[in-house]
């Protein structure tokens, strides 16, 4: 069965600053959403008033029926911030036990973390502990995932691998993804909006992703 993730008539400001009044976003399962946009254009506080964590006028629903605090519902969204959400002080043992994942099956992924299950998350490289994070999102029994610059702090290698990993997670659930790494956003999503003067704008093409001033692909 599919599922259907809309966000729309969202009015946010800041100080009399308008920065979001003409939003509509899709996400189904099954595909991938990309969301691209400059700098202070309201991508991150998008995702968190999805989320809900941030407060505002908006639309929020799941398969037609409107949900305001969608944290509160981890059946149905889970979220990657930017920042490093697990603490470090955290075992990988722990991690997985309270995502209630399988640790063999993620080294089967990434043998790079084969004699690493009992080490604390701290211990780990920036690299590694991202791709600890976003497996652990992606994985988990939701219908949906956000990931907020999920290739921050990985390299080359880490980024292709993470790269397969989403475009074969997404038959098990609807993901919305935003990165300024823009490339691998393009590379992998099956719809993409660029934010733009608080607006979502639903492209389909390099020129239009240049029209709208993003960047030159």
């Amino acid at each position: 069965m599919s599922h259907k993730l809309e966000a729309d008539s969202i009015q946010l400001a800041f100080d009399g600053r308008r920065i979001l009044s003409d939003i509509y976003l899709k996400c189904e399962t099954g595909g991938i959403t990309g969301l691209l946009g400059r700098n202070g254009q309201g991508k991150s506080c998008l995702m968190k008033i999805i989320y809900g964590s941030l407060k505002c006028d908006k639309s929020i629903r799941f398969d037609n029926k409107t949900q305001f605090e969608a944290f509160k519902r981890p059946d149905l969204l889970l979220y990657l911030p930017q920042f490093n959400f697990i603490p470090p002080h955290i075992s990988l043992k722990r991690v997985f036990s309270d995502f209630e994942l399988d640790f063999p099956a993620f080294v089967h992924q990434f043998p790079e973390f084969t004699t690493r299950y009992k080490s604390s998350v701290g211990k780990l490289s920036g690299g590694e502990r991202r791709l600890v994070e976003i497996y652990s999102i992606v994985k988990s029994a939701s219908q949906f995932a956000m990931l907020d610059e999920p290739f921050t702090h990985l390299n080359p290698i880490q980024i292709d691998k993470v790269k397969d990993f989403l475009s074969e997670e997404k038959q098990n659930k609807g993901l919305i993804i935003t990165d300024h790494m823009f490339r691998h956003v393009l590379d992998i999503c099956d719809t993409l909006y660029v934010l733009t003067n608080g607006k979502t704008h639903l492209v389909s093409t390099v020129e239009e992703i240049e029209e709208l001033g993003y960047a030159r692909v």
